[in-house]
């Protein structure tokens, strides 16, 4: 029998007893320890699209699909053609040369005085009017009597004339003889169509005005279609 030091017997015991611990260690640790590695399938490595959740810290910019950029049946919609911007449609506006101008029979009621303001389209082409026209009772010399009349208030449209047609709008005032204003009597009332320059004269014959004092203010409708209420 060889007899072995107590030191070598107690030295051998534990090595023995570390490898038994690093195998159970490694068991414990769900490690392969035949050293195989995992098995991969060629192809089925990436995630499905759109099922993939980062965290804020990992998140990154989606990238545009195909579908995303605008198809070409877009960009023709938008692109002006023909080398230039579209042209906007042609001004159908009512010109001063184009029309006549007159005053209908006043139609008194409750102190108040009552003109109509007709403006016809004298030409051979269809034109618009739209809002109010300007007004102004002058003398034989065509110095303005009293203030500008103001606008009542009121809801602008935009009226179509064919060669012919009319419209007007209303010229009222308080009746002097009621109110104790300071009167005169213009020879003309000077008539200017929306958005012109140019007035039209027309004859005054209904007789004195109220140019400054009590109730002397004249007030002037937006256009309506026709010649009268």
């Amino acid at each position: 029998m060889v007899y072995t030091p107590r030191s070598a017997r107690r030295g051998a015991l534990l090595v023995g007893t570390v490898a038994v611990l690093g195998l159970l260690t490694a068991c414990g640790n769900g490690q392969d320890v035949h050293g195989n590695p995992p098995m991969t399938v060629s192809g089925t490595a990436a995630p499905a699209t759109g099922t993939t959740k980062t965290t804020d810290s990992t998140r990154s910019a989606p990238v545009a699909s195909p579908s995303a950029a605008p198809s070409s049946s877009t960009t023709k919609a938008t692109a002006p053609t023909g080398g230039g911007t579209a042209a906007p449609a042609a001004s159908t506006r009512c010109h001063t040369s184009q029309l006549r101008a007159s005053v209908g029979r006043n139609d008194p009621g409750a102190g108040q005085e009552n003109f109509p303001v007709v403006l016809t389209n004298r030409s051979g082409r269809t034109c618009t009017l739209r809002g109010y026209p300007g007004t102004a009772f002058v003398t034989a010399s065509g110095a303005e009597l009293g203030p500008d009349p103001q606008r009542e208030s009121g809801s602008p449209t935009t009226i179509t004339l064919r060669p012919g047609q009319s419209a007007w709008a209303g010229l009222t005032f308080s009746n002097p003889g009621v109110s104790g204003a300071r009167t005169a009597t213009p020879a003309a009332l000077l008539v200017t169509p929306p958005d012109e320059r140019d007035a039209l004269k027309v004859a005054w014959t209904g007789g004195a005005v109220p140019v400054s004092g009590n109730s002397s203010s004249v007030f002037l409708s937006v256009l309506s279609p026709g010649t009268a209420p």
